[in-house]
């Protein structure tokens, strides 16, 4: 069974403010880049951006292989808590976004880590390219 780490990050200039998300995709035994997602999604808050690009990372990893078992890395402890179940989701516009991203792999397939943001580098560039 193949296995993924997807690297995801967003961020707006300012709170809400115009914003985008980044999202890598890399296969867990070589380390090799697979698949990135990069877009500008208008005007949102951070961590709405943050949730578009977990969203758009798992969206790659599955693409390239539905059975595949994934490792989620992002330096947001919001949504990392969130998506492994340890801490509610209050906010209304973050309930679609969350339930989007457990759509798109059964939950036992996927994992959720934080990390700080100097080793998101990969999907923070490319959150601020968008």
């Amino acid at each position: 069974m193949r296995g993924f780490v997807v690297e995801a990050d967003g961020g707006s200039r300012g709170n809400p403010g115009p914003a985008g998300y980044g999202a890598v995709v890399i296969d867990a035994a070589s380390g090799e880049t697979l698949a990135e997602a990069a877009e500008y999604i208008g005007v949102a808050t951070n961590n709405v951006a943050e949730y578009k690009g977990l969203v758009a990372g798992l969206k790659a990893a599955y693409a390239l292989d539905p059975e595949a078992k994934v490792h989620v890395r992002m330096d947001s402890k919001l949504v990392v808590e969130q998506m492994s179940g340890r801490w509610k989701i209050k906010h209304p516009d973050m309930k679609p976004l969350a339930a989007q991203a457990a759509r798109v792999f059964p939950a036992s397939s996927v994992t959720y880590e934080w990390i700080p943001r100097e080793k998101n580098k990969h999907a923070d560039r490319l959150a601020n390219e968008a």
